[in-house]
């Protein structure tokens, strides 16, 4: 059981660590996560005769948000309606997010994105969360194009088409390519994407010159990359970023752009790069001229006090009434909230919700006596804090809250490693800290700093990643296990998740274990059944109001713990 403790070493408040947290200085080059630039619009501004023009609409990071494709039927509907051609696009990341999507495995964002009318798509990193054998699956069902240049199968060749010349009734040839975030080998569980490659680096440059020149010689007058790069200060290292593929290419006349949920019309450096956030925060329009063949104007509109287009709102309508029915059940009180933020919180530091989940994975396992082969003060949880997808309100909880929080599917594993391999993967994990990364450590069990004002000692890339093996430990360092010494040659149980035990995210070191195990319990059901068997269905602001403080970071020469 977990209780919050103080701390020698925490000599700030939680308000001044935030604020040196936020103030830590960044190099210009990663700066386009904080600096967009975003022309919004209203649906009123947009010209009530669009004759002659063609219309392109566009979307990215959907994440299950199904209701809001009625919206972008309608605006499709609305735009022809003025005279224009209207060709629908997304840049991926539309198969994860909420159980409206999740529980079908991502086929009934297929059926929404149908019903929409979309006419061309490329893939994020999310498509491949249920595995590719899924994905084509759910693919084989979609009325859309699917372009994707960068992921080749076994045989070297790309596993989509990487291209796709969409000409107009007016005769415009608009070339479009798709390009996967590389970081996709990292963010799905390596077991469901097995003998697949996606290209990095100068190959990734180099297949999007590829597609350019062929697509230039195939007559196409624009030349539009539906990217699923985004711009994240973590891509920036590899140069995977969107804004680093169009600075090293030729021949972009734009790039629709995903992943980093950023909203914007332009690069830090005014680079024809647009992207309307996540869950249609808004809708992206580009306008081309059919007569000159070129791109007229480009901005985004507002989703508010948008109309539903009727029929697609019906189909989202038959989903909810279907998921809510099993899903929307309360099955506990929660009197806090429970952190869902990326930064700060779960991709940061040490958050409450990221106790409850280790503090729930780690019961799973113990509660069946015998099932490990090492004592119980040797057995510590740590979960991926990119997994945690969302934050639990105060007030009841239902299934499909907790399914929200933890949408992979992902199942409770164990893996059996030294106390140097558990090290090395908490050095890999913070590497960045406090600059956000999805790898970073929600743990049970295990006390540690991490020495924030010291460098990461970089080694070699960890094998089919883009993250790298520390050279040394230098930034954490271990405390205690469960309150006992820590030791560097005992051997630990890590209670984790399927997608780190395989290797996801910084958790290598982890596929290198002397032995594991999945236990199939669904993660999502381990916390729901902690909450009911342990905690009464009370989440109490006692046990759960703060982090536990088993964390601390050191920032400038002070510690901020928890």
């Amino acid at each position: 059981m977990r209780t919050s403790k103080k701390c020698v070493k925490k000599l700030l408040s939680f308000a001044v660590a935030l604020a040196l947290t936020l103030t830590v200085a960044l190099p210009s080059s990663v700066a386009y996560a904080y600096e967009p630039k975003a022309e919004v619009k209203t649906i009123l501004s947009i010209p009530a005769d669009l004759s002659g023009k063609t219309v392109i609409l566009h979307t990215n990071d959907m994440h299950g948000a199904i209701s809001k494709y009625a919206l972008v039927a309608s605006v499709k509907e609305n735009l022809a309606a003025r005279g224009a051609e209207v060709i629908l696009a997304d840049a991926g990341d539309f198969s994860q997010g909420t159980p409206y999507v999740s529980t079908t495995k991502g086929a009934d964002a297929i059926t929404m994105m149908n019903a929409a009318g979309y006419d061309i798509v490329t893939l994020g990193n999310h498509e491949f969360d249920y595995g590719y054998y899924q994905l084509v699956n759910n693919l084989g069902k979609a009325k859309f194009k699917v372009v994707c240049a960068d992921i080749l199968g076994a045989n070297g060749a790309p596993l989509f088409n990487p291209n796709y010349i969409y000409t107009t009734k007016s005769g415009v040839k608009i070339g479009f390519f798709g390009m996967e975030t590389p970081e996709t080998q990292t963010k799905v569980n390596p077991a469901l994407i097995q003998g697949l490659t996606f290209l990095a680096k100068d190959e990734l440059v180099k297949c999007a010159q590829e597609q350019v020149d062929t697509l230039k010689a195939g007559g196409a007058d624009l030349v539009i990359c539906l990217s699923h790069l985004g711009v994240d200060d973590e891509s920036a290292p590899d140069g995977h970023r969107s804004v680093d593929v169009y600075a090293k290419t030729k021949g972009i006349d734009l790039m629709l752009d995903g992943h980093s949920h950023t909203v914007m019309t332009a690069g830090a450096k005014n680079e024809p790069i647009q992207s309307t956030g996540t869950k249609l925060e808004d809708l992206g329009v580009v306008v081309i001229d059919n007569a000159t063949k070129t791109i007229e104007d480009r901005y985004l509109i507002s989703t508010e006090r948008l109309q539903e287009q009727v029929t697609t709102a019906a189909k989202a309508n038959e989903i909810f009434k279907r998921v809510d029915a099993e899903y929307g059940v309360t099955f506990a009180k929660s009197e806090v909230l429970l952190v869902g933020d990326k930064a700060p919180g779960n991709r940061t530091q040490e958050t409450n919700l990221g106790d409850l989940i280790t503090d729930a994975m780690k019961w799973s396992i113990l509660k069946a006596p015998g099932a490990l082969t090492v004592d119980e003060n040797h057995v510590v949880a740590i979960t991926n804090g990119g997994g945690i997808r969302a934050a639990i309100k105060a007030g009841d909880v239902t299934k499909k809250d907790l399914n929200t929080v933890l949408p992979f599917g992902n199942t409770v594993a164990v893996v059996y490693v030294t106390g140097a391999e558990l090290l090395e993967a908490l050095e890999a994990s913070t590497y960045c800290t406090p600059s956000s990364i999805g790898g970073y450590p929600q743990t049970a069990g295990i006390e540690f700093t991490i020495d924030t004002t010291k460098s990461f000692k970089q080694g070699p890339a960890y094998p089919a990643s883009t993250y790298y093996k520390p050279a040394a430990i230098s930034r954490v360092s271990i405390q205690s296990i469960n309150g006992q010494p820590f030791s560097m040659t005992d051997t630990y149980a890590v209670v984790t998740n399927n997608f780190c035990a395989a290797g996801g995210d910084t958790y290598y070191i982890f596929t290198n274990a002397s032995g594991q195990f999945d236990t199939g319990i669904v993660l999502d059901e381990a916390v729901m059944d902690y909450v009911k068997e342990v905690l009464g269905g009370n989440i109490t602001a006692a046990k759960y109001g703060a982090p536990s403080g088993e964390q601390t970071q050191i920032t400038t020469g002070l510690a901020n713990a928890g």
